[in-house]
């Protein structure tokens, strides 16, 4: 047993001497000590072997009354040192990583919850022991003692329980004077890495924490949307192609607490009749071609969940009149078929067009148009909200690298000026295109003016001649215009890249997608000829 008391003293110097010299004097061991000042006041925190005697406690006591400038005794439960350590123990087996330690003696002595359940065996079985009696594929931490570090190194474990795939990190731990007194692995399940790299760049999921912008006009419509999400009554979102309409729905789909499926529908995109059979289904043999089973709707397979009606201006006056029935009724009758089906289905509508117009010209119906108009919620375009484009450009370069596994590239003062001169017809979408154009033009260099090149610049001016890409004729079709810049940019990638692959990973596109372009524009054969890389069809 132990003896735990919190002396406070008012702080001079030889304290510490003081208090150690009176429990020696008692013939106790001092097991930890600490001290904390504040106020000038010392706490000092003393934990001691405890005394044989309930009298000789008692005296103990009365010894520390004796040391000058003491203002409280009091008995507590727990050192501060346990308290900081237990804090720890908690953070480390709360994380999804698997943590290892050891001591300067290849002893191990942190094994976190997650390598507990990874190697299956409890903490008293190896703390303490070497390291070496775990399973590890090497014992590169063992290295680390010799002050060698492994950022990142993919590793296989075989256990009983399977196979675990990890990106290893080890490093040695230092003291104050720089000494090395033990080292740490730490590993991440190679499969959250690839969820998590997935949910950043290609969300399932969107909420509204994935819009980005800051100025009143975007505040004050993610504000609204966040307000009415929760209900069932139909938004209509309006704004500019390019704003993000899609993203608003997606969003209050996930704030909705629909459990159902959000399912996306281009109204502009289907001609009137494939539109109806897509939106309400058909019965098996309603016509030929069909299935013979039939095939369920849009409206049946986002029941409980959301359908979101893009373009909904775009929609032939047939299909609006059916719409309409579905939004009063709730209820949908498949083409060919004469039973009506009950459906749960939120309903978020789009359009950049002027409805209004649209129902004065009796080209949109009157009542769908006030049936639709109860929750509208308007996007601004970027025009007006240029202060958000520095944190757009950040959030695509971020998720642009990610993606990649490439460094961030910062963006010169000159490019920014430039994204913040132009007038941006195509909006947001337009802006991340051509910052992903950018990116994949400077390559590993920082993104500067010339790396910006609009869209109705192509074809008339040099995309970022810093790395080699000449004008073309202002009287070149774009098509072509654009197929021969392509293919000086990817020569250039395969030129600077060690093979195939790594060029399709410096473009930012698949290694097919990658081969494809190379027969398109018959490269293979000039870079062949010029001692370039050579084609790595494997796998």
């Amino acid at each position: 047993m132990a003896l735990k008391t919190e002396l406070i003293f008012q702080d001079r110097v030889g304290l510490v001497a003081d208090v150690s010299s009176r429990v020696a004097g008692q013939g106790l061991n001092i097991y930890s000590m600490e001290v904390e000042r504040e106020n000038g006041r010392a706490h000092l925190f003393l934990e001691t072997e405890e005394a044989a005697a309930f009298s000789e406690h008692e005296k103990l006591l009365g010894i520390f009354n004796e040391i000058s400038g003491l203002i409280e005794i009091r008995a507590i439960d727990i050192m501060p040192w346990e308290e900081r350590e237990n804090r720890f123990r908690v953070v480390l087996d709360n994380i999804s990583d698997g943590v290892v330690s050891i001591d300067k003696d290849g002893n191990v002595n942190t094994l976190n919850r997650m390598a507990r359940e990874v190697f299956q065996c409890e903490e008293g079985e190896i703390i303490g022991r070497s390291v070496r009696r775990l399973g590890l594929p090497d014992f590169s931490i063992l290295e680390c003692l010799e002050g060698k570090r492994f950022p990142r190194v993919k590793k296989n474990l075989i256990t009983n329980a399977g196979r675990y795939q990890y990106i290893s990190a080890c490093r040695p731990i230092h003291d104050v004077s720089g000494h090395i007194i033990g080292a740490v692995e730490i590993a991440k399940d190679m499969q959250e890495i690839k969820k998590l790299a997935r949910t950043i760049t290609e969300p399932e999921e969107v909420d509204f924490s994935d819009i980005v912008g800051k100025t009143p006009a975007i505040t004050a419509a993610i504000a609204f949307a966040e307000k009415i999400a929760a209900g069932d009554a139909i938004v209509a979102i309006r704004g500019h192609s390019g704003t993000g309409k899609e993203l608003f729905a997606r969003a209050i789909h996930s704030a909705s607490g629909r459990r159902g499926a959000f399912v996306p529908v281009n109204c502009a995109a289907l001609p009137e009749q494939l539109l109806e059979s897509e939106l309400f289904g058909y019965k098996g043999g309603a016509f030929t071609g069909g299935r013979k089973e039939g095939k369920l709707g849009l409206f049946e397979t986002a029941h409980g969940g959301t359908i979101f009606l893009d373009e909904i201006a775009e929609m032939a006056p047939g299909c609006q009149a059916k719409i309409l029935r579905v939004i009063q009724d709730g209820r949908v009758r498949r083409v060919g078929g004469s039973r009506e089906i009950s459906v749960d289905t939120r309903v978020i509508t789009a359009t950049n067009r002027n409805l209004e117009r649209l129902v004065e010209e009796k080209r949109f119906r009157q009542d769908l148009y006030y049936r639709l108009n109860v929750l509208p919620i308007h996007i601004p375009p970027l025009s007006e909200r240029k202060e958000d484009i520095p944190l757009l450009v950040e959030h695509f370069l971020f998720q642009l690298s990610t993606r990649l596994g490439k460094p961030l590239q910062p963006v010169s003062a000159g490019a920014l000026e430039k994204l913040l001169g132009h007038h941006w017809p195509g909006n947001v979408r337009e802006l991340k295109n051509v910052v992903e154009r950018a990116a994949i033009l400077a390559e590993a260099r920082p993104i500067d003016t010339e790396c910006i090149v609009f869209s109705h610049e192509i074809g008339r001016t040099a995309p970022c001649s810093a790395i080699g890409v000449p004008s073309v004729d202002r009287n070149t079709p774009l098509k072509e215009s654009l197929d021969r810049i392509e293919k000086i940019i990817i020569t250039q990638a395969l030129n600077r890249s060690s093979s195939i692959r790594a060029a399709a990973r410096t473009l930012g596109i698949s290694h097919t997608a990658l081969l494809n372009k190379l027969r398109k524009h018959r490269i293979g054969v000039e870079t062949n000829q010029t001692g370039g890389n050579k084609p790595d069809h494997g796998g």
